[in-house]
């Protein structure tokens, strides 16, 4: 005994005098599996052998547990079971071990056979090194030696995804990727310390989908379906969990939750109205009283000291505070003082039941909702308890820390949501989460230093598989993970799912089904949200839909069978769900605009309507009931048709429609333009031209020709000679769309008006008036923005030149927000600026042909003020003339403006500009503080038309 104890002295010795040495500056680890042998590598399998996995019978359970995770990993990827071996040894081994733990780890350090310098003694960290003849009796070995008990746990779970095994293997049904050989290539091989401390998901909103499912699958939220949630969380390399909690009780429902998560590692916590480890359904449970302190305080405190007896021994971070019963707001006018004696009298609680000053014990106060305005108006907790602050429910960080406040011991973490229920719709069907959108606020979190906690709520876990894994991989990494390369992230997580056949194609997928889906959560559609007669706009959406959906398809057929199930689950259910609700509201709309034409066709639109929604149902049900032979049956019960106001409907109803009779006069045939929703028969007037013609433009128009009643109505077209349609005479059929151009170079010069003739055989006449605008500007080869029909339209991204100032430049986020993309200033935690000629800002060439004051409107996303000061701000200007400074926060204080900036992914600022002549101009939009994200930019001539995203781009790049 003593000369172990001696020999542990002489290792932490030889540790703390290692860990002055430079730390490893990696921020991941770098493949380091191969199916070739190279020079130095180590076989892990190969000739028919797999090699033992080794550990020490000192190590920790929850290691161990990982440990024969990859002895089956192993025999699922190469067909041959490891031998598993404690204080054994054999010639070819896996290594596993946690220093200061790990008798065998601790051996190959004294003999200098490992360098743990930057390892040892740091959070979470790991060791991978293929080591020759390390011990007695091992020829070679590759090394997994952890800095602490999850470092070891997650060099052991990097190694099975190397070799072939998803963290997903279970959750989305990713096969392993079989293998005969495997080689670890030499090197030292370094899983760095996290950025952020505490990395996790909240399983909430969970009925009826992962309730329905738990209980089918495992009989409720018991320690079967935690073994599951734990073990994902590891392999994503997380380590914390708020459980479950409406109608459960994780430490009460099963004893062994809490056991287990302690074993396997997972830091447990409780939602932000949950404290002390008491679940929100343990009041109720045991007869609980009012719950207010300031009436009740003794029966309260009773509760907390009794349900943290239960978990003191384990791993916690504990939540303090109060919120109202169920998740709603403290009493009207409830004292900061209470709030601060409740902290307070938890803390003495905390310090009774573990027997250990309160600060030795993480803790957690969340500042959501209206807990953060007690925080604002100067309520304290003490230095060691980390302030979690939250967003708006809809991915907007509401506060970070001032960046020149005193460092706080506990720090401050961050509460965010892929899902919610409230107000202005629940949001938790299907993923609505593009990870740029993530990027962008936990960038924000990030570089504020908001990074001791980060927890995510994901409703029913499935189906947030991808943003889950970033949302962890970019906590972990976040230097790692630039804008620049998150294509190259969903390139490679796809990669690491279905192979790299696919890899790029099943990226773009998943990047544009997010997008569209964050454009407006599919809760929230309706059949007026997008246009149906301006820009083209909601057939454009559901035509890229349907697009998308085509190329999900086509990849799902090439697909092996045995990925068929995950690839349903992670890319094609999304696309082929949103895609069919899309065209669902769509034929809603033209069911509605046709009653008003009266066409003929308004009772096929409601047949298509019955049709598209008999089909969510039939997605559904293949999810539940036929996908991986029902396996997660339940998993897509949530409601999605048929919302009223914020709270989910009990069932999915079909939207209303309109039926028609068939038109009892003498005429049959009707005409609509594009543009307008008014139709017109016989030889009424036509008081709706056609959307302007433009030479720069060079757009096609269209008319649409319909039956009011029974039969087929031959029709002619004359037109002026420079119009070129797709038809000049035919039969009407159902309908018939014609499309029109122009031949402009027989065009007439400038800008004119006329019309052409629709005949019909029912003794239909109509003259159709367009306009052509044939003007072109004195320069030569323009590039830049040109008015058209009424407006200028400038995607952000599409600068003509960016005017940086070091060390603020502008950064392109691709993908990012409802169109093309999002442009920022960073760093983001640069000061406001003082505008002048030097101030970073962007600029837009533009042409017009008109001169006045017109409104520019600003497309900005809906950040929220994180400083809490006096606004974040922006400013515009046209060429030399003065700025205008423009507050994004001040007008969206109130809920109804709140409401409407989530809802609809963007707030739009009107800011009027003059213009005293036609021709070129310089738009300038400048910075005046951080984190502002510009989206789009329109300048209204007087044309603009209502849209959801906001008109085409303008742009062209002429060459004589």
């Amino acid at each position: 005994m003593a000369l172990a104890i001696n020999n542990m002295k002489k290792l932490f010795l030889f540790i703390l005098l290692i860990g002055f040495k430079t730390a490893v500056q990696a921020v991941g680890v770098d493949p380091f599996i191969t199916k070739s042998y190279v020079n130095g590598s180590f076989a892990v399998a190969g000739s028919g052998v797999v090699s033992s996995i080794v550990l020490s019978e000192d190590e920790w359970p929850g290691v161990v547990r990982a440990a024969l995770d990859l002895q089956t990993d192993l025999e699922k990827v190469t067909g041959l079971k490891p031998s598993f071996l404690k204080d054994k040894t054999s010639r070819l081994a896996i290594i596993i071990g946690t220093i200061g733990k790990s008798t065998i780890i601790d051996q190959l350090i004294l003999k200098n056979k490992i360098n743990v310098a930057g390892i040892a003694g740091k959070w979470e960290s790991t060791l991978i090194e293929v080591v020759k003849n390390p011990v007695a009796g091992i020829d070679s070995a590759l090394v997994i030696a952890g800095s602490d008990k999850r470092g070891t746990i997650y060099g052991i779970y990097e190694l099975s995804s190397q070799i072939g095994v998803s963290p997903w293997h279970y959750w989305a049904d990713v096969p392993v990727k079989k293998s005969n050989t495997l080689f670890a290539i030499s090197g030292r091989h370094v899983i760095a310390s996290p950025a952020v401390k505490y990395r996790g998901i909240f399983l909430n909103d969970e009925a009826p989908a992962l309730s329905g499912w738990s209980r089918k699958e495992f009989g409720g939220f018991n320690s079967k379906f935690y073994e599951k949630v734990f073990e994902l969380i590891l392999r994503l390399k997380g380590n914390y969990l708020w459980p479950a909690m409406w109608g459960s009780a994780f430490n009460d429902d099963d004893k062994m939750n809490p056991v287990l998560a302690d074993e396997y590692g997972v830091v447990i916590g409780t939602s932000h109205h949950e404290p002390l480890s008491r679940a929100h359904d343990e009041w109720k449970r045991y007869k609980g009283g009012k719950w207010n302190y300031d009436q009740n305080p003794k029966q309260l405190q009773e509760f907390w000291e009794s349900g943290l007896k239960r978990v003191a021994d384990k791993e916690q971070i504990i939540t303090v505070g109060m919120r109202g019963d169920g998740d709603e707001p403290m009493t009207e006018g409830t004292a900061t003082a209470l709030l601060e004696k409740i902290v307070s009298d938890q803390r003495q609680i905390i310090e009774k039941v573990t027997k250990k000053p309160a600060s030795e014990t993480p803790q957690l106060w969340a500042l959501y909702k209206e807990v953060q305005a007690y925080y604002d108006k100067g309520m304290r907790v003490p230095d060691d308890i980390t302030l979690l602050l939250c967003d708006d429910n809809w991915g907007n960080i509401r506060k970070l820390p001032k960046l020149n406040e005193a460092p706080r011991k506990g720090g401050y973490g961050i509460y965010y949501h892929f899902d919610y229920v409230g107000d202005p719709r629940n949001y938790k069907w299907i993923n609505t989460n593009p990870i740029q959108k993530i990027w962008e606020q936990m960038n924000l979190a990030y570089e504020y230093n908001a990074n001791q906690i980060w927890i995510v709520n994901v409703g029913d876990l499935k189906p947030m598989e991808f943003p889950i894994s970033f949302f962890l991989d970019y906590a972990w990494a976040p230097d790692a993970i630039p804008a620049e390369k998150l294509k190259q992230y969903e390139i490679d997580w796809s990669a690491k799912q279905f192979g790299e056949t696919f890899a790029s194609s099943i990226g773009t997928i998943l990047d544009r089904y997010a997008k569209f889906n964050g454009r407006i959560k599919p809760e929230l559609l309706t059949d007026s949200i997008y246009s149906l007669t301006d820009y083209n706009e909601f057939e454009n959406v559901v035509s890229d839909y349907r697009a998308l959906e085509k190329d999900a398809k086509f990849i799902f057929e090439q697909l092996p069978a045995d990925q068929k199930d995950a690839f349903y689950q992670l890319v094609m259910h999304p696309v082929e769900a949103s895609a069919n609700l899309y065209d669902l509201y769509y034929h809603v709309a033209k069911n509605k605009l046709y009653a008003k034409q009266g066409r003929l066709s308004t009772g096929a639109m409601a047949a298509k309507v019955s049709q598209l929604y008999q089909r969510d149902e039939e997605i559904s049900n293949y999810y539940n009931k036929i996908m991986a032979a029902g396996k997660w049956d339940h998993m897509m019960d949530q409601t999605h048709i048929g919302y009223t106001y914020w709270q989910q409907p009990e069932k999915n109803s079909i939207p209303k429609t309109f039926s028609i009779v068939e038109n009892k006069d003498d005429r049959n045939a009707g005409l609509a333009v594009e543009g307008s929703t008014a139709s017109w028969k016989g030889k009424e007037k036509v008081s709706a031209a056609l959307p302007e013609f433009d030479y720069y433009g060079n757009q096609s128009r269209f008319i649409e020709l319909f039956r009011r009643s029974e039969g087929n109505y031959p029709f002619t077209i004359k037109a002026p000679d420079y119009l070129n349609f797709t038809e000049t005479k035919g039969a009407i059929g159902e309908e018939k769309r014609i499309w029109i151009n122009v031949n402009w170079l027989k065009a007439p010069k400038g800008k004119t008006q006329s019309s052409f003739t629709v005949s019909v055989s029912d003794g239909t006449k109509l003259q159709v008036p367009f306009s052509l605008n044939a003007s072109k500007y004195d320069q030569k080869n323009i590039t830049g923005f040109v008015e058209q029909n009424g407006y200028v339209s400038m995607e952000a991204p599409n600068y003509s030149r960016a005017i940086n100032n070091r060390p603020v430049f502008w950064k392109t986020l691709p993908d990012y927000g409802k169109t093309l993309g999002g442009v920022i200033p960073v760093p983001v935690t640069s000061a406001v600026q003082n505008l002048d000629a030097n101030t970073p800002h962007l600029e837009y060439d533009i042409y017009i042909n008109s001169t006045g004051t017109f409104n520019l409107h600003s497309y900005i996303s809906p950040t929220i003020d994180f400083t809490n000061s006096e606004g974040l701000k922006f400013a515009v200007s046209v060429d030399n003339q003065a700025l205008v400074v423009v507050n994004i926060s001040t007008d969206y204080k109130s809920e109804a403006a709140w409401r409407k900036s989530v809802a609809n992914s963007i707030k739009i600022f009107k800011t009027p500009l003059q213009f005293d002549r036609a021709g070129k101009h310089t738009l300038k939009y400048w910075m005046v503080s951080p984190a502002v994200v510009l989206q789009k930019l329109v300048l209204d001539l007087g044309g603009l038309k209502p849209s959801f995203l906001g008109p085409p781009e303008t742009f062209i790049a002429e060459k004589n």
